[in-house]
C-alpha cells in the first residue's frame, strides 16, 4: 500500500448527505459533505497561519466533533496533529511540547487554563474551540472554519508511510514516548476491524473514550468514518448520557475499556436495557475479568476482547463472538493484516501452551518512536517484529491469552507470580469490584503479593475473608499476604492501572 486517498473527499463524493457525526449534547448533525468542506477550510487556515507540511500542531480537548474536522484538515495540509492529555499538569505537559516542537495549540474551553498556563512558559499561539452556538470570534477555530478555502488544488493521494498524527503513550511505567501514526496504519486498522466487526456505512457507534488515546480515535470512530457510517460524539464517559444513547436503539457496535463495563454493571438501568439489540461489543486496553464477561453473557451479550497498543495502530488480536463465549480470558486471534508469535528469552518460538513474550508484526506497526533511538533498537526487531513487553500463551486452537506484563511479574519463594491471574481470581469475590496485585518486599519469601481492592458499592471486603477465598483457588505462593481497600486506582486513559503510581500510594 503506497498511498491512500483523501478520506473525506472520497466520502463526500460517495455519500455527501449521509450523517457522519452527531454532537449528542448540542444535537448538531454533520454530513460528510459538511465534514469535507470544514476540513478544507481549516487546512487552508492552518497554512495561512504559517504551518507547513511536516510541522506539528497540538490539541487539548475533550471529545467533540471539531477534533475530527481538525484531524482531517491536518491530513489535507500534511500537518501532524498531536493530541495531548488534558489531565496533565503544566510541568508534565511542557516536556511533551518541547519534544514535539509545538508552537500552535488548539484547545477547548475546558482546557483554557491549562493551555494559557503552558503558553505562559512556552511561546504558543492559542486557538480556542468555542462552545457550540457562539458567534465566531477572531482567532478561534470556528473563525478558521468559516474562512474561504481558496483555490489550491490538493493532491488527494496521501502517502501511506507519512505521519498523520502522533500520540504519546500513556506511560504505565514511566515517561511517555511519542508514537507516530501513519496514513497506512489508519487504513490497515480500518481493514482489520471491517473484517472482524463487519463495519460498514450502516454502522453507528458512540465516541467517548479520550481523544489523546488511540482507542478514542480508532476504536471505532475513524474506521466508521472511513466506511461512511455514523458516530455519536459525547464529551466523555458520563454513565447517564451514555445510557441514553444506548436506549435510542441506533448503536450497532460499541467498544469500551473494562472500567466502563464495570460502571455499566453497577448502573441502576443495567437490568432495564436490552443490550442484545447492539450486535457488536468489544473490550480492550486492559484485561476484562471473567466475572464481568459472564455477567454480560447472562444478559445475552458476548463481549469480544482484543489486544493492541498505541504502537500497533492498535488492532492486532480480536476474539470472534464464538470465542468470546467459549474462550474466556482469551484476547483472540491475529486479525487479517496481523501476525503474532510467542518467544522465549533467546527469541525462539515456545511450544503451544508455554508462556513467553508476545511479538507482533504487520502494516499497523508504527515506524518507531520519535527521538528515542535506544527504545527503537530495543523494541523493533528484524523481520518487522515488535516486542510488546507482554507475557502470553497460545492454545491449541490458535487463541492468545495474556498472562501479564513482564515488568509486573514478581518472584515469591523462587516461583514466578503473574498478578493478572490473582486479580482475575479476586474479581470473583462477592465484595470486590476490581483488584490490582503488586509484589512487595518480604524478608522470608523475597516478594509477596499485596492485593489492592475496590469494593462493590455497599460492600466491605475483610482481609481474612479475601485471603481465605484465595486459598481455595490459588497455589500458596500466589495468595496475597495483605489486602488494601481503596476507592480507586490511578489509571491510564485506557483504564489500565498505573501500578508504579499505585505502588507509591502504598508507601
Amino acid at each position: 500500500m503506497s498511498v491512500i486517498f483523501d478520506i473525506t473527499a472520497k466520502r463526500a463524493d460517495l455519500s455527501p448527505d449521509a450523517l457522519a457525526m452527531r454532537d449528542v449534547v448540542s444535537g448538531e448533525e454533520i454530513t460528510y459533505q459538511t465534514l469535507e468542506d470544514r476540513a478544507n477550510r481549516v487546512a487552508a487556515a492552518l497554512e495561512r497561519a504559517g504551518l507547513k507540511a511536516g510541522q506539528r500542531v497540538g490539541i487539548l480537548t475533550h471529545n467533540n466533533t471539531a477534533f475530527f474536522e481538525i484531524l482531517f484538515a491536518c491530513a489535507k495540509a500534511r500537518i501532524i496533529l498531536v493530541p495531548l492529555n488534558w489531565r496533565l499538569t503544566v510541568p508534565e505537559l511542557l516536556p511533551l511540547l518541547e519534544d514535539s516542537d509545538i508552537n500552535v495549540m488548539i484547545h477547548d474551553v475546558n482546557c483554557s487554563d491549562l493551555a494559557k498556563d503552558a503558553a505562559a512558559v512556552r511561546s504558543l499561539t492559542l486557538v480556542p474551540i468555542q462552545p457550540h452556538g457562539e458567534q465566531p470570534v477572531a482567532g478561534s477555530y470556528q473563525s478558521m472554519r468559516t474562512e474561504p478555502q481558496g483555490d489550491r488544488m490538493r493532491d488527494p493521494a496521501w502517502p501511506a508511510d507519512d505521519t498523520w498524527y502522533m500520540i504519546y503513550t500513556s506511560g504505565t511505567t514511566g515517561v511517555p514516548k511519542a508514537v507516530p501514526q501513519t496514513f497506512g496504519m489508519a487504513m490497515s486498522n480500518y481493514l482489520n476491524l471491517t473484517q472482524a466487526l463487519d463495519i460498514s456505512a450502516r454502522s453507528r457507534s458512540p465516541n467517548f473514550l479520550p481523544l489523546f488515546h488511540t482507542a478514542g480515535i480508532n476504536l471505532h470512530t475513524l474506521p466508521i468514518l472511513i466506511a461512511g457510517g455514523t458516530v455519536d460524539v459525547l464529551p466523555g464517559f458520563d454513565p447517564e448520557l451514555f445510557m441514553s444513547v444506548l436506549q435510542e436503539g441506533k448503536t450497532t457496535t460499541l467498544f469500551a475499556v473494562p472500567a466502563v463495563f464495570q460502571a455499566l454493571r453497577t448502573h441502576p438501568k443495567f437490568n432495564e436495557i436490552d443490550f442484545t439489540k447492539i450486535p457488536s461489543w468489544g473490550s480492550g486496553g486492559a484485561a476484562l475479568p471473567d466475572a464481568v464477561v459472564q455477567e454480560f453473557l447472562s444478559k445475552g451479550v458476548r463481549i469480544c476482547q482484543g489486544w493492541g497498543m498505541t504502537e500497533t495502530g492498535p488492532s492486532i488480536l480480536f476474539q470472534t463472538p464464538n470465542d468470546a463465549e467459549t474462550k474466556l480470558g482469551s484476547v483472540g486471534r491475529p486479525l487479517m493484516l496481523s501476525e503474532a508469535k510467542i518467544v522465549d528469552e533467546s527469541g525462539k518460538r515456545v511450544a503451544v501452551g508455554d508462556t513467553g513474550e508476545l511479538l507482533v508484526r504487520g502494516p499497523l506497526i508504527t515506524p518507531g518512536y520519535r527521538n528515542r533511538p535506544e527504545a527503537n533498537a530495543e523494541t523493533f526487531l528484524e523481520g518487522g517484529w515488535m516486542r510488546t513487553g507482554d507475557v502470553a500463551r497460545q492454545d491449541e486452537d490458535g487463541c492468545f491469552y495474556l498472562v501479564d506484563r513482564i515488568k509486573d511479574m514478581y518472584i515469591s519463594g523462587g516461583e514466578n507470580v503473574y498478578p493478572a491471574e490473582v486479580e482475575n481470581t479476586l474479581a470473583h469475590h462477592p465484595d470486590i469490584l476490581e483488584a490490582a496485585v503488586l509484589g512487595v518486599a518480604d524478608e522470608q519469601w523475597g516478594e509477596v503479593g499485596c492485593a489492592c481492592v475496590i469494593p462493590k458499592p455497599g460492600h466491605t471486603p475483610v482481609e481474612a475473608d479475601v485471603i481465605a477465598f484465595c486459598k481455595d483457588r490459588l497455589a500458596g505462593y500466589k495468595i496475597p499476604k495483605s489486602v488494601k481497600i481503596m476507592e480507586d486506582f490511578p489509571r491510564t486513559p485506557a483504564g489500565k492501572t498505573r501500578k508504579h503510581l499505585l505502588r507509591d500510594m502504598l508507601v
